[in-house]
């Protein structure tokens, strides 16, 4: 923002907090001159109130536009909680006098009010001041696709006062309380860049070597459209165990909303080139067996349950 900008958004707050202050100081000529009452005085003291407010608040907003970077700028809603903060001040301020009280009275006066009204809006508290913590860090924008984990998984589209609303791959709307996603971990996907690296793992038996299984899976993953030919995508064993060898097949994305295109992908091309080379299906089969059916057994005729000699009569 420009220099003359900057002077554009003072102009008019700096004219009526020097106007207000001046009629407050010369209230007791100018009630000689004109006849002011009483309220008439109370009112320009309000209104120096109010000025004084409006041009500490569009200061507050100029020194966040002067901080913030091109990159992460601090969010509005910082800005929109001090300008309330100091409009909340000012209006106490403003009742006091009407009551026959000082400002620093109506503000240790309405303290007691403040923490009534804090206690029963608590959870609006948590979720705005939860908010403003978001903002000013900065663990996602508008755009980024992010994992909170436990909450949900998708685009963040809307930073709110209260929530975040967020998109998810099968365009589901999601809000969600700000206060909750502060207590949770957040993984983004879109951040410091767009580029990651997802992998997926395959169990073979140990009957194809390593050295071919890699071979024959990179080829695969080489043909594959939708993941990154750079860098690379590599093969990796993670474990040599009794019922296998697990690979882990790793490749670069630009895209996180490509994500399970991307893993279809991969399987049905390493699928191919594994029958195809002869290394079979994953070593973990399935034996399907027939049911056992369980009959009760019946006792042979002259085995029947016997009934107890009878004593002679």
């Amino acid at each position: 923002m420009t220099a003359r900008q900057h002077v554009k958004r003072l102009a008019w707050p700096a004219f009526f907090m020097i106007l207000s202050l001046g009629l407050v100081l010369f209230h007791t000529d100018l009630a000689r001159y004109f006849g002011f009452s009483e309220t008439v005085s109370l009112s320009l003291t309000a209104l120096a109130y109010f000025a004084s407010a409006w041009l500490v608040s569009r200061i507050f907003a100029m020194a966040l536009d002067q901080a913030a970077s091109s990159t992460r700028r601090y969010p509005r809603l910082l800005n929109d909680i001090v300008a309330a903060l100091l409009f909340l001040v000012a209006f106490a301020g403003t009742v006091s006098l009407f009551m026959g009280q000082g400002a620093f009275g109506a503000l240790a006066g309405s303290g007691l009010i403040l923490a009534m009204l804090g206690f029963a809006i608590r959870n609006v508290v948590a979720d705005t001041l939860s908010g403003v913590a978001l903002g000013i860090e900065g663990p996602f924008r508008i755009g980024d696709w992010v994992d909170i984990d436990g909450l949900a998984r998708g685009k963040v589209i809307e930073i709110g006062w209260r929530t975040t609303r967020v998109l998810t791959r099968d365009s589901a709307y999601l809000i969600l309380p700000n206060s909750q996603i502060a207590r949770q971990r957040i993984t983004n996907y879109s951040a410091p860049k767009p580029q990651y690296r997802a992998q997926v793992t395959i169990t073979l038996d140990h009957t194809l070597p390593i050295g071919k299984a890699r071979k024959v899976m990179l080829n695969a993953m080489k043909e594959a459209r939708l993941i990154q030919s750079e860098p690379e995508p590599d093969v990796r064993v993670l474990a040599y165990e009794a019922g296998g060898i697990t690979y882990a097949l790793r490749y670069w994305l630009n895209r996180y909303d490509r994500d399970i295109d991307c893993r279809d992908e991969v399987y049905c091309l390493v699928d191919d080139a594994l029958r195809r080379a002869g290394g079979g299906v994953p070593s973990r089969r399935i034996e399907l067996l027939p049911p056992q059916v369980t009959h009760l057994s019946r006792q042979p005729d002259d085995q029947s349950a016997s009934v107890p000699d009878q004593p002679p009569s």
